[in-house]
């Protein structure tokens, strides 16, 4: 899809790609939800900054594609509180289609919107990845057998491909370890294929007891890190598609707290010059690779868009959540110092990691080196 294109080319035309496909679709999910509660949308903008293509459609929205390719947003009517707005923007409110006239609960459902449909675009585009180029799946194929085992004393060898487990199929490494952790200290019978014969081992697992107290198998096979796609039914893909988002929504979340509580080094943490790296690379390898990229920045999308934090979708529920605890609105003065304090806390966050990207793009360095 981008081969023949220079390397520059190609990186800047799938970053605008990707993350204008995110954008559209965050702000998509937070147009149609104002649309079904009944709150009219000014302005629908891809792009920060002046309006290359505009338009407005038989409802009034104004839609634009703008100049800047670094985000988007939803204007909705009303989105200001009535104290907060001049006498002149007041008047030319409509009554019953403003956001601020709307419950808690539909306000928040606007807001909350963006990130879900974040989290249904990444299954949506898992799902197509499995039902067309497959799920790229772990072969369990014995890459290493630890010494003194239950797989050594079996007599299991570097090479074998595990095929079934006590009469269960084991197509994927992931079989492998599912099926022999819920079985500690049992008799199974291994079904090996060794080169071209098939061959049947008896083994006992250890077994080895958790943090939580409990107890679970081990079989003592390292993987070979081989793997392959395997298609996938519509129904199975479909399913594939959420757990594949599920998961890898979990991934972060605790990838992001190990990060605040110290136990990760913030050094991963990466901005726009990042995602537009790894937009070339991805794309270079071939569009399965930069859906599945697309997807993951997705899930990423979604979940930062949840955190707490004031200016974001999730700073803004947290005020609906406080609201509707109170019975009136956060105070005026409060959520203004919100607001300021997220801005800066974003602001940080954004030159960190921008100083980050600089660094493994190695300008730091360069520039370091340019001053002696």
């Amino acid at each position: 899809m981008f081969h023949p294109l220079p390397e520059f080319v190609r990186t800047g035309l799938a970053f605008v790609v990707v993350l204008g496909v995110l954008v559209f679709v965050h702000e998509l999910g937070h147009y149609l939800a104002a649309r079904w509660r009944g709150v009219r949308v000014d302005v629908f903008s891809i792009g920060f900054g002046r309006a290359l293509v505009r338009w407005t459609d038989r409802v009034g929205t104004e839609w634009r594609i703008a100049w800047i390719p670094l985000g988007g947003f939803v204007k909705l009517h009303g989105q200001e509180r009535p104290e907060d707005a001049p006498p002149e923007v007041r008047a030319s409110w409509i009554p019953g289609e403003t956001f601020h006239g709307k419950s808690v609960a539909s306000r928040a459902i606007v807001v909350a919107a963006g990130p879900i449909a974040n989290f249904l675009l990444a299954m949506v585009l898992f799902a197509a990845l499995f039902a067309t180029a497959g799920r790229q799946v772990t072969l369990p194929i014995a890459g290493g057998v630890v010494p003194d085992s239950a797989a050594s004393r079996a007599g299991l060898q570097v090479g074998d491909r595990i095929e079934a487990i006590a009469g269960l199929p084991v197509h994927t490494f992931e079989d492998l370890q599912q099926i022999i952790s819920a079985r500690p200290d049992e008799s199974l019978m291994l079904t090996v294929r060794r080169g071209d014969a098939t061959i049947d081992l008896p083994v006992t697992t250890g077994e080895q007891t958790t943090v939580g107290g409990r107890r679970v198998g081990m079989l003592g096979v390292r993987s070979s890190n081989r793997t392959e796609y395997q298609k996938m039914s519509l129904p199975a893909a479909l399913w594939g598609g959420v757990a594949q988002t599920w998961r890898v929504l979990s991934e972060t979340a605790t990838g992001v707290a190990q990060m605040i509580v110290g136990q990760r080094g913030a050094d991963e943490l990466g901005g726009p010059l990042r995602i537009a790296q790894l937009s070339g690379q991805v794309a270079e390898l071939g569009v399965a690779s930069l859906v599945s990229f697309m997807a993951v920045l997705s899930v990423n999308l979604g979940l930062i868009n949840l955190f707490p934090i004031p200016i974001l979708d999730g700073g803004h529920l947290l005020f609906f959540l406080a609201e509707a605890i109170r019975g009136r609105p956060i105070p005026q003065r409060a959520q203004e110092y919100g607001f300021r304090a997220g801005l800066a806390l974003i602001g940080a966050l954004f030159i960190f990691a921008t100083w980050n990207d600089l660094s493994n793009l190695g300008i730091v360095h360069w520039v370091a080196r340019l001053a002696g």
